[in-house]
């Protein structure tokens, strides 16, 4: 299977680039707003993350140091299109206040932490999943690291490349030992699987629109085949 996947994972994105184009993705103008804009996404559309993004840069505290020193209220009101503000507005207080002690608020300082070390730093944090810790090593510390979500699991399950229900780990390494580890590839790749996801290979999928079935290959898709989700 580890042959077959390694071509069919190019061929995959191909066919998603073609029919998207470049995504462009993760839309921030500096590393720390991707930073929190991380946080910010949990368990939200990524439109009301924005519109929390947006809130806290026109109040002036798109700003590591002001964050960490803020209070939590403060933050909260700011956030609330992003829902769980007040959790969430703990959680950037606290990760502004680590990117502050621990790496002088310099993106550079934290991209030059070894990948696992940080990772693991990340997942000390409270309320960092993995999701969340690896959306910033790939798009704010450009580091090769594959980012995975509920888009991903469904389509690469719906395919046969991942069994159904398959975990955050056993996916992640379904593209780290089948790809390049490419930082733009894996950048774009995400971005694509989540234009797919939310466009055509929904809960209800419109299978006649999926670019992925013009891919040649061993790839057949369960539900186009009418065999279930």
């Amino acid at each position: 299977m580890a042959a077959t996947l390694t071509g069919d994972l190019p061929l995959i994105y191909d066919a998603l680039f073609a029919a998207f184009g470049h995504q462009h993705w993760w839309p921030a103008k500096t590393p720390f707003e991707t930073m929190v804009g991380a946080i910010l996404t949990q368990n939200v559309s990524w439109t009301n993350a924005a519109k929390a993004v947006r809130n806290l840069e026109d109040a002036g505290m798109l700003d590591p140091r002001l964050l960490a020193a803020a209070d939590t209220p403060e933050i909260a009101r700011l956030i609330i299109p992003s829902r769980y503000y007040n959790q969430k507005a703990e959680r950037i207080r606290e990760f502004a206040g680590v990117y502050v002690r621990e790496f002088h608020a310099d993106p550079a300082a934290m991209a030059a932490v070894e990948t696992g070390e940080l990772r693991e730093r990340l997942l000390a944090l409270r309320g960092f999943g993995k999701e969340t810790a690896d959306t910033i090593l790939l798009y704010a510390c450009e580091k090769p690291v594959f980012v995975v979500d509920a888009y991903t699991r469904r389509i690469f399950s719906r395919y046969g490349l991942l069994p159904e229900g398959a975990s955050y780990d056993l996916t992640q390494r379904l593209f780290a030992e089948n790809l390049d580890p490419d930082v733009e590839l894996f950048n774009d790749y995400h971005a694509q699987i989540v234009r797919l996801g939310k466009t055509v290979c929904k809960k209800s999928p419109l299978c006649d629109r999926c670019p992925i079935r013009e891919v040649q290959g061993t790839l057949r898709c369960a539900v186009g085949r009418g065999e279930g989700s």
